[in-house]
């Protein structure tokens, strides 16, 4: 076996195989092929791990996604049934509930701010804009500042907004202002102040029987965490602690939603990490902050003063002379005894 014959051509010599080795060759195994199927599934899995690799995101597409998201998500929760006979019992359930517990303080916090005029018309203005306001300004500033986290981070505020449509749709709740026989104030209503879908000439433009869960809660939370886990500044962390809970009082005291509609808005917003844990592999603020482009290099990498990857070129480094052939000789030291 393996045996070879020496042929002699002209004065050189040349190794030919043997005419046993040639005649076992026909009956060697053919090399082995990957069967095309798993083929296919190595190219599915390879398009699946590339997806959910955190990748830099591109303006155009995010500004459309968020825009057509948000009228998706304006469609289907004005489009879900009110029903109101039945958003009513659930309200009286809940009120029922929350004295039960000793807990149903917000007929109590709705009088009090509203007796103070200049601060019930602030929390009316606060409700109606800083919840799209502060929202999109975190959206912005983690697409600038942590690339690397956006995408991951985005998806925790998509999922969280989709299931809470299914609340909307499986449990109708009307807000406290709207209860028969309740003594709670609409307080956009009263003090004429301009932002709620869902009093005055706005009133039927927006589903007002969808208060579980609050996204109000949802949202706000979902930044506060944001801040507190990437913010380097302290009075940033704090703020961003400080924000829900403010939008919690604010919520309560102009008689839109139960506090129970904010523990709603919180288990909305654990199953949106839920989703965005099991699809990156990992919780968004321990994604890498920084992502490669296109052509390999590390976004933000001038401005966040991140050391230069080894596979990457430096520029403004300029080459060493190699070194002469007489430096080379003089360098290497002589044989011993020469």
């Amino acid at each position: 076996m393996g045996e070879t014959q020496v042929t002699t051509h002209e004065g050189r010599s040349t190794a030919d195989p043997s005419p046993i080795a040639a005649q076992a060759a026909p009956e060697a195994a053919p090399a082995s092929t990957t069967p095309p199927a798993a083929g296919k599934t190595g190219r599915l899995l390879a398009g699946l791990r590339s997806l959910r690799m955190p990748r830099r995101p591109r303006l155009w597409f995010e500004i459309l996604l968020i825009a057509v998201s948000y009228w998706l998500y304006s469609l289907v929760r004005n489009a879900v049934p009110e029903q109101k006979a039945q958003a009513l019992r659930n309200a009286d359930w809940i009120w029922s509930a929350e004295k039960s517990l000793g807990l149903a303080f917000e007929e109590t916090v709705n009088h009090a701010v509203n007796s103070v005029t200049w601060l019930i018309v602030s929390m009316n203005y606060y409700y109606a804009t800083l919840h799209f306001v502060v929202t999109i300004g975190v959206l912005v500033w983690l697409f600038r500042r942590h690339p690397g986290r956006y995408a991951a981070t985005r998806l925790v505020l998509f999922a969280t907004t989709a299931v809470a449509l299914l609340g909307y749709y499986l449990y109708p709740l009307a807000p406290p202002r709207l209860m028969n026989g309740a003594n709670f104030i609409d307080t956009v209503l009263l003090h004429e102040t301009w932002g709620s879908m869902a009093s005055g000439n706005f009133k039927n433009m927006s589903n007002q029987y969808a208060a579980m869960p609050s996204m109000h809660i949802g949202w706000s939370l979902w930044c506060g965490l944001t801040i507190f886990a990437l913010a380097s500044a302290p009075w940033a962390r704090i703020l961003g602690l400080l924000y829900p809970t403010l939008t919690l009082v604010v919520i309560v005291a102009t008689a839109n939603h139960f506090w129970l509609d904010a523990v709603g808005g919180m288990a909305c917003l654990a199953f949106g990490y839920t989703v965005s844990r099991v699809w990156y592999g990992s919780l968004p603020h321990r994604l890498p902050k920084w992502v490669a482009n296109r052509r390999g290099r590390l976004t933000g990498l001038r401005a966040a003063r991140l050391p230069r990857p080894a596979s990457e070129p430096d520029p403004d480094r300029r080459p060493e002379p190699s070194p002469s052939p007489e430096s080379s000789r003089s360098d290497v030291s002589s044989p011993s005894g020469v």
